[in-house]
C-alpha cells in the first residue's frame, strides 16, 4: 500500500527469538504507533526452565510450549513469522531467512544461547543438552530405550552401563536433571523394573569446588547432601577430558562406562551469520550499553542471555525474569525513541533466584536471605506455576505434580513416534 500525502508510514520493528525476552517485548509493544514482526523457529514458546522435567518423564512436551499466535491474537500490530533467520545485515536493514529478504527499522535480538562444549573432544557428538524441546523429546526417549534395553539383555556389564546415566555440570540444571533421575530411579523405575535394583549409577561432575556456585556456599553443601542421599554420586574439582559413545573420561584419568551424558556445563550465544561484526564479550555474548542498545547501531537491541552489559559490574544472570524485564525496557525504550524522547537505562530489580534439588528440597536466595529445604522446594513449584502462560497447562501441570511428588510415579513412560523438531 502506498502512502497519502499525509499518511505516515509505521515503523517496523522486528524481534528474533520468542524466548522469555522476545516474547515478552512483542507483547509489551501491543498498541505502539508502529507494526511488529516476531520471529522464531518454532510456532510456540517454550517454558524453558521446566524442559527438564520433560526429558526426565515428568510433564507432556505440550505443558511448556505455548502456542505463540495464541497469545497475538489480540494484538492488531504484532505479527509472527515461523522462520530461521540465516543472516543480519545491519548497514541495509535486512534480515535473510533463506527464504525471504525481511527489513526493519528497530531489529531486537533475542536469540538465547545453545549448549558449549569447551572442545571437550567427542562432547558434542555423544552427549544430549537440555537447550530446546525437540531436544527434552529427545532425551525422554533416550533414557527410556535404556530403560527398556537393560530389561531385555541378561549381559550384568551392559545393563550397568545403560543404566549409568552421567550429568555434566553443577548448575542448577544439572542439579535438577540429577533430581529429577534420582527421584524416577527411587519412585516409578523402580516398580516398573524391579529386576533392575541396584543396577543403577547417577553421576554428577562438577569442575567447580561448589554446587550451584551461584548460591552461598553453604546452600551448595546442602545441595551436596541432598543428591547424596538420594543416590547420586557427586565428583567435585573434576573435568570431562573426552566422551565416546560408550564412556566417559574424567581428568582425574577415571573412565565410566555409560550410554547416557548430559551436557550442562556451560552456553554460548546462539546468533545467526552477521554481515558486519559487533562488539562482543565471553562466549559470543553480544555488548549493550545500558539502554540495551548494541554499540555503533542505535536502532538495533539485544536482550537476554544473548547479551553482556558493558556497563554493569558484573552481568545479569541467566534467568527468566532479567529477560521478562529486559523485553519490557527495550519496549519501553523502542516506543520513546520513535517519539523522539530520550531513552532511560535498564535496571534490574533481582527478586531472588531459586533451585529445586530434588526430595522435596530446594535453595533459594530472596531479598538477602539464603534458605534450603522444604520451603525452597514449595517456592519454586508456585513460581512456576504462575509464570507458566496458559491455564489449561498450569491446572494439568498441577495435577501431575500430585501424581509426580505426592505418589512418586510418572505417567509418561511411553515411547511414542514424535514428529522430528529442530
Amino acid at each position: 500500500m502506498t502512502a497519502g500525502p499525509h499518511q505516515r508510514v509505521r515503523d517496523r520493528i522486528v524481534i528474533i527469538g520468542a524466548g522469555f525476552g522476545g516474547f515478552q517485548a512483542a507483547q509489551s509493544l501491543s498498541g505502539a504507533a508502529a507494526d511488529v514482526l516476531l520471529i522464531d523457529r518454532n510456532n510456540y514458546h517454550t517454558f524453558i526452565p521446566l524442559i527438564y522435567q520433560v526429558a526426565t518423564a515428568q510433564l507432556e512436551p505440550s505443558l511448556v510450549a505455548y502456542p505463540i499466535r495464541t497469545k497475538l491474537r489480540r494484538m492488531k500490530n504484532v505479527r509472527f513469522m515461523q522462520a530461521q533467520v540465516k543472516r543480519i545485515d545491519f548497514v541495509n536493514k535486512l534480515i535473510d531467512t533463506g527464504s525471504n529478504l525481511i527489513s526493519y527499522d528497530y531489529l531486537v535480538i533475542a536469540t538465547g544461547t545453545q549448549s558449549s562444549y569447551h572442545e571437550v573432544p567427542g562432547a558434542q557428538e555423544h552427549s544430549f543438552s537440555l537447550k530446546s524441546l525437540a531436544d527434552a523429546i529427545a532425551l525422554r526417549n533416550h533414557l527410556l530405550t535404556c530403560f527398556e534395553q537393560a530389561a531385555a539383555t541378561p549381559d550384568r556389564e551392559l545393563q550397568r552401563q545403560l543404566l549409568t546415566f552421567t550429568i555434566v555440570g553443577g548448575g542448577a540444571t544439572g542439579v535438577e536433571v540429577a533430581g529429577a533421575l534420582a527421584e524416577w530411579w527411587r519412585g516409578a523405575a523402580k516398580r516398573d523394573f524391579p529386576e533392575l535394583v541396584g543396577l543403577g549409577r547417577l553421576v554428577l561432575v562438577q569442575s567447580g569446588a561448589n554446587l550451584l556456585q551461584e548460591f552461598s556456599q553453604r546452600l551448595g553443601n546442602y545441595t551436596h547432601r541432598q543428591l547424596t542421599r538420594l543416590g547420586v554420586e557427586v565428583h567435585l574439582n573434576t573435568k570431562i577430558a573426552a566422551v565416546t559413545a560408550s564412556q566417559v573420561q574424567l581428568s582425574n584419568q577415571v573412565e565410566i562406562a555409560t550410554a547416557t551424558v548430559i551436557w550442562a556445563a556451560g552456553t554460548q550465544a546462539a546468533l545467526p551469520a552477521l554481515a558486519q561484526p559487533l562488539a562482543s564479550a565471553a562466549q559470543g555474548q553480544l555488548m549493550v550499553s545500558n539502554t540495551l542498545q548494541v554499540f555503533d547501531h542505535p536502532n538495533v537491541y539485544a536482550i537476554g542471555d544473548v547479551v553482556h552489559h558493558a556497563n554493569q559490574d558484573s552481568a545479569l544472570a541467566s534467568v527468566a525474569p532479567a529477560a521478562l524485564q529486559q523485553g519490557v525496557a527495550v519496549a519501553r525504550n523502542l516506543q520513546r525513541q520513535m517519539q523522539g524522547q530520550p531513552l532511560q537505562p535498564f535496571r534490574y530489580w533481582n527478586k531472588g533466584r531459586l533451585a529445586i534439588v530434588g526430595g522435596y528440597g530446594g535453595v533459594g536466595r530472596i531479598a538477602g536471605v539464603n534458605f534450603g529445604g522444604f520451603l525452597a522446594w514449595l517456592m519454586w513449584l508456585l513460581v512456576h506455576v504462575t509464570y507458566l502462560p496458559g491455564y489449561r497447562s498450569r491446572l494439568l501441570m498441577l495435577l501431575t505434580w500430585v501424581q509426580n511428588y505426592g505418589l512418586g510415579d510418572r505417567a509418561l513412560r511411553q515411547l511414542l513416534p514424535t514428529a522430528k523438531l529442530r
